[in-house]
C-alpha cells in the first residue's frame, strides 16, 4: 500500500508548472487528488493532467475562481490537506498590477484559507510562496550574505521599485500567516527560487523562460543573479511538508545561486552544440551572488537535484516540446 492511499487532498491551480508536478507525484504515491483549474473544459490546460498515471482512478478536476469567495468550499470538503499553489506569475508587461497580480494572490489566498476553516477534514494547508517573499528587502547582497527563513521581503521596497510579483507574494504570505494565527489553522509555506526542470504542461511557464532565452539564439545574457531549484524538488517538498507532523513555518528551497554568466557556462558544458550568448547585455559590474540557507529544507528531508541535471532536463524538455 503506497503512503497516500485512501488520503484525499486538494491542489489549487493544478495546470501550472509546479502544480502539475505536484499532482503527478501525489498520484504516484497513491493519493486521491481534487484539483482546481479555471476551466476544466480547456484541454490545453487539462489533457496533460488527465494522462498522468493514476489520473483515471484518482484525479478529479473542479472549476474554481481565486477571486470568488466560497468557490473552493465544496472542493476542499473531505480533503486532509490543501496545497494552495494557484497564483499568477507575471514578471513583466503588466498593465494593471493590482488586478493582474495583487488581487488574485492576496484575495485568492484568503479565499482558499476561508474555505479551509469551514472544513473539519483539513488538517494542514501547504502554501506555495516564493523566494520573492523572502529576499527582496533592499539590503545589499554579497557573497558572505546568507538568506534564511527569518527574512521577509519589504513591501514598501517592492512597491517603490515596482517589483509587483515580489509584492504580490509578500502580501499574500503575510496575510496567510496573520489569518492562520487568528483562526488557529496549521499552515506551512514553501518558498522556492526560480523553478526549472522538465515541463509537463504544453505551454511555456514564466520561470523556465530565462533558460529558453539563453538557448534560443539570443546574442546577450542579462546581468542577473538567479536562485535556482528543480521543479521536482519543489513538488516533493510540498508533500514532505504535509506528511511530516513536525514540519512548521517556512522552507526556503534554492539549490544554487548563480549569475546568468555562470548558467551560460554550465549550459555550454552540458551541450556544446547550443547557440549560447557570449556577452552581457550591459557593462555594469555583475550583480552579486549570495547564499541561501538549506538547513530547514534538509530537516524536511528535501534532497536537491544537482543544477547541472536540472538544466540538462530543462533544455531537453524545451527541445521535445519544440520551443526552440
Amino acid at each position: 500500500m503506497s503512503c497516500g492511499e485512501s488520503k484525499v487532498v486538494c491542489v489549487t491551480g493544478a495546470s501550472g508548472f509546479i502544480a502539475s508536478w505536484l499532482v503527478k507525484l501525489l498520484l504516484q504515491r497513491g493519493f486521491t487528488v481534487k484539483a482546481t483549474v479555471r476551466d476544466p473544459n480547456d484541454q490545453k490546460k487539462t489533457d496533460h493532467l488527465l494522462s498522468l498515471d493514476g489520473a483515471k482512478e484518482r484525479l478529479h478536476l473542479f472549476k474554481a475562481d481565486l477571486l470568488e469567495e466560497g468557490s473552493f468550499d465544496s472542493v476542499i470538503d473531505g480533503c486532509e490537506c490543501v496545497f494552495h499553489v494557484a497564483s499568477p506569475v507575471i514578471l513583466s508587461d503588466l498593465t494593471d498590477p493590482q488586478a493582474e497580480l495583487l488581487d488574485p494572490a492576496l484575495k485568492g489566498t484568503l479565499n482558499v484559507l476561508g474555505s479551509c476553516v469551514k472544513v473539519p477534514s483539513t488538517k494542514r494547508v501547504v502554501i506555495t510562496s516564493s523566494m520573492a517573499a523572502v529576499a527582496f528587502t533592499g539590503k545589499p547582497l554579497a557573497a558572505d550574505v546568507i538568506i534564511d527563513e527569518s527574512w521577509f521581503s519589504d513591501p514598501a521596497f517592492c512597491e517603490e521599485t515596482k517589483l509587483w510579483y515580489m509584492l504580490s507574494k509578500t502580501l499574500a504570505e503575510e496575510a496567510a500567516w496573520k489569518f492562520a494565527k487568528e483562526k488557529g489553522i496549521d499552515i506551512i509555506t514553501i518558498n522556492p527560487g526560480l523553478a526549472i526542470g522538465p515541463l509537463l504542461q504544453p505551454t511555456l511557464n514564466t520561470s523556465v523562460q530565462p533558460i529558453l532565452k539563453l538557448v534560443d539564439g539570443t546574442e546577450e545574457f542579462t546581468n542577473t543573479t538567479y536562485m535556482l531549484i528543480d521543479v521536482r524538488d519543489v513538488a516533493n517538498a510540498h508533500i514532505l511538508a504535509f506528511e511530516n507532523p513536525s514540519a512548521s513555518g517556512r522552507y526556503c528551497l534554492v539549490e544554487s545561486v548563480k549569475h546568468c554568466s555562470e548558467v551560460v557556462k554550465m549550459l555550454s558544458d552540458i551541450s556544446p552544440a547550443l547557440n549560447l550568448p557570449d556577452k552581457c547585455a550591459d557593462d555594469k559590474p555583475f550583480t552579486p551572488t549570495y547564499q541561501v540557507s538549506n538547513e530547514r529544507a534538509q530537516t524536511l528531508g528535501v534532497k536537491y537535484t544537482p543544477l547541472e541535471l536540472s538544466l540538462k532536463d530543462t533544455v531537453e524538455s524545451l527541445k521535445d516540446k519544440n520551443f526552440f
